[in-house]
């Protein structure tokens, strides 16, 4: 029996594009990013899936429903699966924060594992709350795939937490663009990564749509 988790990264919303700090704004799929949840969907549909995590926020859910309505299977929202809380720095620039929380964003880009953007997390608070939801679909499936729809820092982390990667440097040892997936497939030794950043499903032209 194999365990194989899927974790996808939502597809492309405006934030995705501008750089702006979207945590827990509940940001749309731009065009490009509705077409990146339909090829996923069209390219892996004929895997057999046994369930579909993702985050409850809007972005990661309609990334998931297209493949959720061709395999059907319900989405199992969870909050735990949510991107950074970016606090008072939401929907803010990087110039700005710099500018105006100058002192807990140098603090942040050294050290995001214990240090949190002004009101929001850090790094370790959100392998806890992921790694929470992990926990629970280990419980609930001994075998099978099961696809997890995420943020990129949240995905970044989570990868770091299961690989044994330090989480405070989860920006510097992964990437994960939008509508990139990564697999890991949980062994009798830990986990396995056997894919990472993968977009090699989608058109040229998405392809070139790399997002922040």
């Amino acid at each position: 029996m194999t365990l194989n988790l899927y974790f996808l990264r939502h597809g492309e919303t405006e934030f995705s594009q501008t750089g702006g700090f979207c945590g827990f704004i509940n940001a749309n799929l731009t065009d490009a990013g509705r077409e990146m949840a339909q090829e996923f969907a069209a390219a892996h549909k004929d895997l057999k899936w046994a369930a579909i995590f993702c985050s409850s926020l809007k972005r990661a859910a309609d990334t998931a429903a297209p493949l959720a309505e061709l395999v059907g299977l319900e989405l199992n929202l969870r909050d735990g699966l949510r991107e950074i809380n970016y606090g008072k720095w939401e929907g803010l620039t990087h110039d700005i924060v710099k500018k105006q929380f100058a002192e807990d964003y140098t603090k942040w880009i050294a050290e995001p594992g214990w240090n949190a953007p002004t009101g929001g997390e850090t790094a370790f608070q959100i392998a806890e709350r992921s790694m929470n939801v992990v926990s629970e679909i280990m419980l609930r499936h001994l075998d099978g795939n099961i696809l997890i729809v995420s943020h990129k820092a949240t995905i970044r982390i989570t990868l770091c937490a299961l690989l044994g990667i330090e989480i405070g440097r989860y920006r510097d040892r992964i990437n994960c663009l939008t509508g990139a997936v990564s697999v890991l497939k949980m062994g009798d030794h830990g986990p396995l990564l056997e894919g990472l950043n993968d977009r090699s499903y989608l058109s040229p032209a998405l392809r070139q749509r790399q997002g922040t």
